[in-house]
């Protein structure tokens, strides 16, 4: 498809469901449909508004419209030798720079690079009130309304039509190693919070229940040293991608999936199913057909989110009561009628 401004025709759709009330959901190639409740209501899809709408690779700065297929974008800044560092998930062919930002999504560099709301400079909204409005801008200096662009990253699209945005890149390192290490996950998770603390290259690392997968990145010089000093096997850089996209085994169909986001260094944790650590600890994906999952997760210091549509009621960690209130002012003020992807997230939104 050609790059196609279909901004007018996504306000009136929005203007015209105001003036129904009519409740819309919103979506781009629905490749993050299992994740939150179901929403009812018109369908109002992205995909007509695609794009690039500016790309310097010298400024390491991209602005795309939000219908651009994310695969576009990826494929755009690869052969300009750069990246988007928080590596979002697709989960299929249709995935849009949209929906990578309504879900917040990101893969196994993120401990060491940031998530997808580090890397938004601006975007273009619509909001509930039928406005087309601008927030932040096109460099990290540019802090005027910075934080509500970061606010739209993980909001399933409750809080407005998101239809551009701008995102820092950065070069994609020199040399890229992965290794995989025969140790048990005590032992991993006690050498990684070790290696944490020291000056190793280390953008990737996951265990599996048998190894320890580690990527290493940086200068030749570095990588190899790495290397050197940790040892371990030679791997196929194709594992981080099926880590990242569901791919490995453990992803089977099967139980319910869990995404469980703990404390880094909280250490080895029985959990009531299979697990597989990524992100040296922070995140752990469980296999499981316990109750109250979340609640444990809490009482770890972290939450969890169910990846299984269907599974659970409630497939975001219940928020406490204060936390509920701010998201629900919040709510009024971008979408005070409730249009935009309404129960999505918590019945209450």
């Amino acid at each position: 498809m050609a790059d196609f401004d279909a901004a007018d025709a996504l306000l009136d759709q929005v203007n015209q469901a105001r003036a129904n009330g009519t409740p819309l959901r919103v979506q781009g190639g629905n490749s993050k449909a299992f994740l939150g409740r179901e929403v009812a209501g018109e369908v109002l899809d992205t995909r007509v508004h695609r794009g690039f709408v500016s790309y310097d690779p010298t400024e390491l700065v991209v602005s795309v419209r939000a219908g651009t297929p994310l695969s576009e974008l990826l494929a755009t800044l690869d052969d300009a030798g750069q990246m988007l560092p928080c590596e979002p998930p697709s989960f299929g062919e249709g995935a849009t720079v949209g929906g990578m930002i309504a879900s917040g999504l990101s893969g196994p560099r993120r401990p060491w690079s940031g998530s997808v709301r580090d890397f938004v400079l601006g975007t273009r909204v619509i909001t509930g009130h039928g406005q087309h409005l601008r927030f932040g801008g096109e460099v990290m200096k540019n802090v005027a309304g910075y934080d509500l662009s970061r606010l739209l990253a993980g909001s399933f699209g409750c809080l407005g039509v998101l239809t551009e945005v701008s995102l820092k890149v950065l070069p994609k390192p020199r040399q890229c190693l992965s290794i995989r290490l025969d140790i048990d996950c005590p032992r991993a998770l006690t050498k990684l919070a070790e290696w944490g603390q020291q000056p190793l290259p280390i953008s990737a690392a996951c265990h599996d229940g048998n190894s320890l997968y580690l990527r290493l990145e940086g200068g030749e010089g570095s990588v190899t040293a790495a290397h050197q000093r940790l040892g371990g096997e030679p791997l196929d850089s194709t594992f981080w991608r099926d880590l990242n996209e569901h791919r490995l085994s453990f992803f089977d169909e099967g139980l319910p999936l869990w995404r469980l986001s703990l404390p880094n260094n909280l250490g080895p944790v029985e959990l009531p199913g299979e697990q597989l650590i990524d992100w040296a600890g922070a995140q752990r994906w469980l296999k499981s057909d316990a109750e109250h999952i979340q609640i444990f997760a809490q009482e770890l210091g972290g939450h969890a989110t169910c990846f299984t549509h269907g599974a659970s009621d409630q497939p975001f960690q219940p928020l406490a009561p204060t936390l509920m209130r701010y998201h629900r002012q919040l709510k009024a003020q971008f979408d005070p009628q409730r249009l935009f992807n309404p129960g999505r997230m918590y019945p209450e939104l």
